[in-house]
């Protein structure tokens, strides 16, 4: 498949990235500043942009393609944290580039606790859940997006992640029996992802993923 990457440069991006070229997919790897793009590899191709303001980058990047995988996220700092609004930016973008250029699948990385999905987590993590409201809001403003699209998205909520390599042991479901603080690595969530380009599942729905 021709997949375009948005958060490419991330913890969780690079892992796409990687795992998709593995796999023999061709990947667009859409990122702010070329000094952090991956190692070039047979397969790879750099786009270069501003997810949440250069629409013509955007739908250049996407036009192409088979799929999109978002792992975007905010930055890690005190002023990401307080004041963050990629996602609301961003996804409108990534909607109008994927119906410009007729794309319809689109895998979007969230994180557990977001929206709706605040009702699954465990008692424990949802207290240290408060310092990231407003970060949290700005994913469930551009999820909104998405779901009034008529794009084939899938929403993907993993727990706590974690940098440990990938064991292709998870379970995942629109609803999971969550106890404690529970952890999934990353290489899995990349996995899983990646997964559901292939299997086609999931199809406008989400899906909670867990160690």
């Amino acid at each position: 498949m021709r997949i375009v990457v948005f958060g490419s440069t991330g913890a969780t991006g690079r892992q796409v990235v990687a795992q998709a070229l593995d796999a023999g997919h061709e990947v667009t790897a859409f990122l702010r500043d070329p000094a952090k793009a991956p190692p070039a590899r047979d397969g790879l191709t750099i786009a270069v942009g501003q997810v949440t303001s250069d629409q013509a980058a955007v739908t250049a990047a996407v036009t192409g393609a088979d799929a999109v995988v978002s792992a975007l996220g905010v930055e890690r700092s005190l002023r990401g944290l307080r004041s963050p609004g990629v996602m609301a930016a961003a996804a409108p973008r990534i909607v109008r580039a994927m119906q410009d250029a007729e794309v319809g699948r689109l895998v979007w990385l969230s994180g557990l606790g977001v929206g709706d999905t605040m009702a699954e987590v465990p008692p424990l993590p949802r207290l240290s859940y408060r310092v990231l409201r407003r970060v949290y809001a700005d994913k469930a403003a551009g999820e909104q997006v998405l779901r009034r699209s008529p794009l084939d998205w899938t929403l993907v909520y993993p727990v706590m992640l974690t940098n440990r390599a990938r064991t292709g042991r998870y379970r995942h479901g629109e609803h999971l029996e969550l106890r404690g603080v529970p952890t999934v690595p990353r290489a899995d969530v990349a996995d899983f992802m990646l997964g559901r380009l292939t299997a086609g599942d999931y199809l406008r729905k989400i899906a909670v993923i867990a160690g």
